[in-house]
């Protein structure tokens, strides 16, 4: 495929940077995106939802550097990326982002930064522990999400301490969400999340008991988009049958991705905002829970 939309120069100041005055008084940021997509059908149909709209890609940079401030801008490449990657008619994107009046300490004309990301299926993974040195297990299990093979972690969610729901008596959990994108299929893709599980001491003799650590895949596929596997198959229900009304789940995925949606309902059911979902739920059992601790 050689149909490109490309989108340069969106610029906006913001306060990315490892040194004290950058978070401070910020500086103005430049980013470039180029889009590889299949235009045939925009291009015949003048049609503008067979395309990508580049105001709202646009919009999204914007917000990316405006947003919350990171060290790097390796990182402010990388979630605009997957901002961009949202958009399923996209096949592949690069991302420049240019930083003019980075702190060099010589003379220069600039510095970027730029990524290339493939589109493949957006993926949601539920994670819990209460028992064990929780704060370290979720670290590990993060990092061995990372370490997977088809699997590109894009953000992971601040811990909560949430009170267990259903079960024997048991201590409260911590739980994060990481959101991301997958190459491999949903039904790998849960064969490897049960074996990290294993690698940490996950047993499965009491029904809804206490875990060293819990892997759930949670959505495969953004719903409504070609890439979205919606199963009923006992071993793999798609998406998880009551994460629209588990707290615990609904509020880290929020802050991992504020723009989520999930399918709710049998028979295919209606697609909700998470963001809907959460101010409906009673969230008296979800607290902030440590920082992360890194392995």
């Amino acid at each position: 495929m050689t149909d490109r939309i490309v989108l340069q120069g969106v610029s906006a100041r913001g306060t990315h940077g490892v040194l004290d005055f950058e978070k401070r008084d910020g500086q103005t940021f430049v980013v470039d995106v180029t889009m590889v997509c299949d235009l045939q059908r925009a291009g015949r149909t003048d049609d503008l939802a067979a395309t990508v709209n580049y105001a709202e890609v646009a919009d999204d940079v914007v917000a990316r550097i405006a947003g919350p401030s990171f060290d790097l801008i390796e990182r402010l490449a990388e979630v605009i990326a997957d901002d961009v990657l949202r958009h399923d008619l996209v096949e592949s994107v690069e991302v420049v982002v240019h930083k003019p009046e980075a702190p060099v300490g010589h003379p220069f004309t600039d510095v970027q930064v730029r990524v290339e990301r493939t589109n493949a299926a957006h993926v949601v993974v539920a994670l819990g522990s209460n028992l064990g040195d929780r704060g370290q297990t979720l670290a590990a299990a993060v990092q061995a999400l990372r370490d997977l093979p088809g699997l590109t972690v894009a953000s992971v969610s601040s811990i909560v301490e949430t009170d267990p729901v259903g079960g024997p008596e048991q201590p409260p959990y911590l739980n994060a969400v990481a959101v991301g994108r997958a190459t491999t299929e949903p039904e790998a893709l849960l064969a490897a999340l049960h074996r990290i599980e294993a690698q940490h001491g996950r047993t499965r003799e009491v029904h809804w008991g206490a875990r060293t650590l819990d892997l759930d895949l949670i959505q495969y596929g953004t719903p409504g988009s070609p890439r979205e596997v919606v199963s009923d198959d006992p071993e793999l229900t798609l998406p998880h049958p009551r994460a629209h009304e588990r707290a615990f789940v609904l509020v880290p995925w929020a802050d991992a991705d504020p723009k989520a949606t999930l399918r709710v309902g049998a028979g295919g059911g209606g697609i909700r905002p998470v963001a809907d979902l959460v101010a409906e739920l009673d969230r008296s059992g979800v607290r902030p829970g440590p920082r992360w601790e890194h392995p």
